[in-house]
C-alpha cells in the first residue's frame, strides 16, 4: 500500500496572509486525517512563511498518523525542531535559503559525510530518515551509503514531462526506484504530484511506500472539498 501523506504548507500561506488563525492548521491536520490521509507533512523554512516552527510542537501532540517533517538539516534551528519534535519521519531537502519551493535533491556523494553524520543524529532519536534525491541510480546508492532509511525522488521532471510523453517521463523514476528497492531502502515520491498524474507513477512502481502531496490537492480541495479531494487521491493510489 502507498500511503497519502498531506503536505499542509498552503494551508498556513493562507492563514499567515490575513493573519489570526483561519484556516486553523491543527484542525486541517486532524480533518485530512479523518478524511482518510495516512499522513500529515509540514516543511518548516527559517522565515516561516507557511508553517511555524510554533506550528510543528502544536501539530506534534496531535497528529494520530505518521507525522512527517521535510526541511534542511544545515539550518541548527531545524534539527533542534525535529529533536524535540521527534516526527516518525524526517525528510532532508537540500533547500537554498530563500527558494519559492524544493528544487533539486541531494548530491549524496560530494555531501556523503554531512548527511551520514546528520542520519545519525536523527535515527539514534529514534526517527526515521528520508533523503530527497532526484531519479539518479547513483544519488539513491549515496543515500544507502549515509545510512538512510528511505529515499524521496524529487519529481517535478516527472510531472512536467508526463503530459507528452508519460513512458518517457517516468523512466528514470523506475530505474532509480528499482535500484532503491534492490538495496533495501524505503521509497518515497513527491514534488508537483496530482490527480492527473499519479495514479501511472502508481502503477510503474507498485512498491512506492508514500507520497507527499501539498499543493495539487491544496487547489484541487479549492473545487472538490477537502475530504473529497482526499478520497480521489487515495483512489489513485488503490
Amino acid at each position: 500500500m502507498t500511503r497519502l501523506s498531506v503536505n499542509i504548507n498552503k494551508i498556513a500561506t493562507l492563514r499567515n496572509s490575513r493573519g489570526g488563525n483561519n484556516p486553523n492548521v491543527v484542525k486541517t491536520a486532524l480533518d485530512c486525517e479523518s478524511f482518510g490521509a495516512q499522513g500529515i507533512t509540514v516543511h518548516p523554512r527559517p522565515d516561516e512563511r507557511h508553517i511555524r516552527y510554533q506550528d510543528v510542537l502544536d501539530l506534534k501532540e496531535v497528529v494520530g498518523t505518521e507525522f512527517n517533517i521535510e526541511g534542511n538539516p544545515t539550518e541548527k534551528k531545524f534539527i533542534e525542531l525535529v529533536l524535540l519534535a521527534k516526527p516518525a519521519q524526517v525528510t532532508l531537502v537540500p533547500d537554498a535559503l530563500g527558494a519559492i519551493t524544493s528544487n533539486a535533491g541531494w548530491d549524496t556523494i560530494t555531501h556523503r559525510e554531512r548527511l551520514t553524520d546528520l542520519v545519525g543524529i536523527f535515527k539514534e532519536a529514534g526517527i526515521r530518515v528520508s533523503v530527497f534525491v532526484d531519479p539518479d541510480e547513483k544519488m539513491v546508492e549515496g543515500a544507502k551509503i549515509c545510512g538512510a532509511d528511505r529515499v524521496e525522488l524529487y519529481t517535478e521532471p516527472y510531472a512536467a514531462d508526463y503530459p507528452e510523453n508519460p513512458a518517457k517521463a517516468v523512466e528514470a523514476y523506475v530505474k532509480a526506484a528499482k535500484v532503491a528497492h534492490e538495496i533495501g531502502l524505503g521509497l518515497n515520491a513527491g514534488h508537483d504530484l496530482s490527480l492527473e498524474n499519479l495514479r501511472y507513477l502508481k502503477e510503474q512502481i507498485p512498491y512506492l511506500d508514500e507520497v507527499s502531496i501539498g499543493h495539487a490537492l491544496i487547489c484541487d480541495a479549492l473545487y472538490y472539498g477537502l475530504e473529497n479531494t482526499i478520497q480521489m487521491y487515495l483512489r489513485e493510489l488503490q
